[in-house]
Formats: C-alpha cells, sequence, structure tokens
C-alpha cells in the first residue's frame, strides 16, 4: 500500500479512539438482572397420505388414526419444580380436500389423562394446500397438570373419506419452556 495513503488513515484511527464516546456502566445493575432458561424441543411431526384414511382391503373408510409419543422431558423433577409456562406450537400443512379434528391427550404414566389439547385443520385441495397454525399456551394451575405426562396421544380424525381422496397431511410442532431460576 502507499505510504501517503496509510499515513492519514493512521491518523484518522487515532483520533477516533480517543474522541470515541464512553459511557459510564454501573455494576451494581448486574444484581438485578434475572436470567429466565429458555429450552425449545421439537415435539411431534407425522405426514399422512389421504391413503392414511381409507382400508382398501375391507374397502371401508378409516375414520381417525392415533400415534403415541413419549415426551420424557417433562417427567423431570427439577423441571417440575421450575416450570412457569410451556408454549406448544403445531403447524399442519393439508392438501386433503377435508377438515380434521386433531387433538393432543397428555397421559401420566399410568395413562391418566393430565391435559388435552385440540384444534380444527382447514380443509386444502391436492394442488393448492392450506396450513393451519395452533398455538397452545399452558401456565397457572395447568403447568401442574402438564408436568405430570409422560406421552401424549395424538388423534387425527377426518369426517368422511373415499378410496379416491388425495393429497396429504403433515404436522410439524415445537414446544417452548420457560423456566425460573
Amino acid at each position: 500500500m502507499n505510504k501517503a495513503l496509510l499515513q492519514p488513515i493512521v491518523v484518522i484511527c487515532i483520533c477516533l479512539f480517543f474522541t470515541s464516546c464512553v459511557r459510564d456502566t454501573d455494576f451494581n445493575q448486574a444484581e438485578d438482572v434475572a436470567l429466565t432458561p429458555i429450552i425449545e424441543l421439537d415435539l411431534i411431526y407425522f405426514n399422512l397420505s389421504a391413503n392414511n384414511f381409507y382400508d382398501s382391503i375391507n374397502s371401508n373408510p378409516i375414520l381417525s388414526v392415533t400415534d403415541t409419543t413419549e415426551i420424557r422431558f417433562l417427567n423431570d423433577g427439577e423441571l417440575q419444580d421450575r416450570l412457569q409456562k410451556a408454549e406448544f406450537y403445531f403447524k399442519f400443512t393439508n392438501s386433503i380436500p377435508r377438515n380434521f379434528q386433531v387433538d393432543f391427550q397428555f397421559l401420566s404414566e399410568t395413562n391418566d389423562t393430565a391435559y388435552v389439547a385440540g384444534t380444527r385443520v382447514d380443509e386444502g385441495q391436492p394442488a393448492t394446500p392450506v396450513i393451519t397454525e395452533y398455538t397452545e399456551i399452558v401456565e397457572n394451575a395447568d403447568i401442574f397438570k402438564l408436568t405430570q405426562a409422560n406421552k401424549v396421544v395424538v388423534t387425527v380424525a377426518i369426517d368422511s373419506s373415499s378410496q379416491n381422496l388425495e393429497g396429504d397431511l403433515s404436522l410439524k410442532s415445537k414446544t417452548t419452556y420457560f423456566l425460573q431460576n
């Protein structure tokens, strides 16, 4: 680099260094900071085809599909004591020309119902899928109920089905846990 060009750049940097603003920092404020841990986890995902709702061997519609997922994270004693709020986010993409009712039943180890949530999924079309988003916020007294669960049963129900039904229904979900120190 040219020496004639380097000298003005050095002078400008030195001037900026000595004239920059410095704000006084009150280190006593550090005691007032409360960190609230947030944990985000994937929860449930699935991809169902329209043919999951029709028994082609017996020529009968299948009006509900059920699956169970373990959620062992909630049975930790320390977590149960510190959990303030849970937020469940569900994103459905539906290209099946039917509405769906999707229910989430959180069960204890002895299969007692601890918490229930559910939503309706809007009808889509094979060429134009529809996205339905649903958020369930759990707090206050319901938090204790939720922490008793160690699995979630998802039931996807359809009003009617036929062998000519086309499309897919998919779900991606996550949960965010807000903990206190």
